[in-house]
């Protein structure tokens, strides 16, 4: 009689259901969000300017489902306003003293956090924010159009965060988070700035909190932070 040994390696039916298939409509969904972002990045859509869920999605070749989804991240990006009756809108970009207020708000937080995430950042937040200084020599800073730099801004962004999130404070991290500051920014500089000294004053900030002086993490943020004001309100319209 054949032998029924239990350690014997049995044989089994293959999967044929294979590898997952890919989530196709998320994929769609976010090519959606990255186009009608650049769309309004580059002036495509005025700012102010309408956005019309079916015109975009005749324009796109899709559906108005990932256009409404695309729109509802932008939403949140605040690069888009909705409207009672009026829908969707480009959000106007920001004037100089809307520039000066915003600046003012992340002097405030900011400085505070860099110097606490000199005190509190553990050895895998620090290696992170390192990480995004050196993905950051690999982009083109804010020049021309959007699709240029886009990931320039987007690590931007993450650096921000990163040391808000290092401070270890959650209201001051919500606080910095919820600013969501840099795409208005980017937007209003990409088509002038020809050079821009961002990743040489990220560096600054990020020697001071490695060597967890505090004092000089918050002196470096805030000095980064004015020159930037100073850089905007270079190219803000005057009136």
């Amino acid at each position: 009689m054949p032998s029924h040994d239990s350690s014997e390696a049995q044989t089994q039916e293959p999967d044929r259901r294979g590898p997952s298939p890919a989530p196709a409509r998320q994929v769609l969904s976010d090519s959606v969000y990255e186009r009608i972002k650049a769309m309004i990045m580059d002036h495509e859509i005025i700012p102010g300017a309408r956005v019309g869920i079916e015109a975009l999605s005749r324009q796109l070749g899709v559906s108005p489902t990932p256009v409404r989804e695309a729109l509802a991240r932008l939403e949140s990006d605040g690069l888009v306003v909705k409207r009672s009756l009026s829908g969707y809108r480009a959000t106007e970009l920001l004037s100089r003293q809307g520039l000066q207020e915003l600046f003012e708000m992340r002097l405030l937080l900011e400085p505070r956090a860099a110097a606490l995430a000199a005190e509190n950042a553990t050895e895998a937040e620090l290696d992170l924010l390192e990480g995004l200084v050196e993905e950051m020599r690999a982009h083109p800073g804010p020049t021309g159009r959007y699709a240029n730099y886009r990931d320039f801004a987007a690590l931007d962004q993450r650096f921000h965060d990163a040391i808000a999130a290092a401070s270890h404070r959650l209201l001051l991290a919500d606080a910095v988070e919820r600013l969501h500051s840099h795409l208005h920014i980017f937007r209003l500089i990409s088509v002038h700035s020809t050079e821009d000294p961002t990743l040489v004053e990220h560096e600054r900030i990020v020697r001071a909190i490695l060597r967890r002086k505090a004092d000089r993490a918050a002196e470096a943020m805030a000095d980064h932070l004015t020159r930037s004001m100073e850089r905007q309100l270079g190219q803000a319209p005057k009136s």
